[in-house]
């Protein structure tokens, strides 16, 4: 087959490719890491606009932005205006309608709801994979904390949750928005039958105030904070109260020593 392109991998990443094309992306993949990347990187978005729009894309259109009903009520004026109030109602109809469904593209989405759509997708990429969850085995956790705090500009200790049973895998640095924290951190542990939660961190957002909040979809818990230093997800699929008390002592471990703050309670 000719050379894979960017076009190739894009089409790769989003489905589209037949079945030979698809095994010969494949066989490219593995044996080029920093293409493997990219098409990670693109999946996770497609992941993300999914994880963040899906739901608004299946709320209803109210009856009151029907085109057909603008239309019939329209048609009671005067008979002379009746072709133009007609074509203006089609009008009015269709724009509305149209702006109803680009209201998710078009309203600007807390950057609470953004972290945490980044931390359960790369959660849900990343935690199926075995040789390759992570970047830095957690056998080399000094390096790992020196290495992430470096590239998020402020310290990033590794929470100890043995007493939960789980103990670290690793970590790997992801890309982010400047405007976001920039770039992440995410963190991922294992118990003994396998099951596994993320920590997602990056920097302080710009205004650096505290924020407390809990998430799920479908079927993914994600308990997020943000304070004067960071912000974290904790991403799982465990039993709540299981995953309650796991998040609550990542909590108390990144934040100790910070100002006294109001500790997080998933509900």
């Amino acid at each position: 087959m000719s050379e894979i392109t960017r076009d190739m991998l894009m089409a790769y990443a989003d489905g589209q490719l037949d079945p030979a094309t698809r095994q010969a992306v494949d066989e490219h993949l593995a044996t080029d890491g920093e293409a493997a990347a990219e098409v990670a990187v693109m999946q996770r978005q497609s992941d993300a606009i999914r994880a963040l729009y899906g739901p608004a894309g299946a709320e209803v259109v109210p009856g009151r932005l029907d085109p057909r009903r603008i239309a019939a009520g329209m048609s009671r004026n005067r008979a002379r205006r009746f072709v133009w109030a007609t074509a203006a109602a089609v009008l009015l109809g269709l724009g509305l309608a149209g702006g109803w469904f680009l209201r998710p593209v078009l309203e600007q989405r807390p950057a609470s709801a953004v972290l945490i759509a980044d931390a359960i997708n790369a959660h849900s990429v990343y935690v199926a994979e075995n040789r390759h969850a992570v970047e830095v085995g957690g056998a080399d956790s000094e390096h790992l904390s020196t290495w992430l705090s470096n590239r998020l500009q402020t310290n990033l200790g590794m929470p100890n949750l043995e007493a939960e049973g789980f103990t670290l895998v690793g970590g790997r640095l992801l890309p982010g928005e400047p405007e976001l924290g920039g770039r992440a951190a995410q963190l991922m542990y294992e118990d003994a039958g396998k099951e596994r939660v993320t920590i997602y961190v990056t920097a302080a957002l710009p205004d650096k105030e505290p924020t407390y909040q809990f998430s799920r979809y479908e079927g993914t818990d994600a308990f997020y904070w943000a304070n004067s230093r960071i912000t974290c997800t904790v991403v799982g699929t465990l039993p709540d109260e299981r995953m309650k008390a796991v998040s609550q002592m990542i909590y108390a471990q990144l934040t100790e020593g910070e100002p006294e703050q109001t500790p997080y309670r998933g509900s």
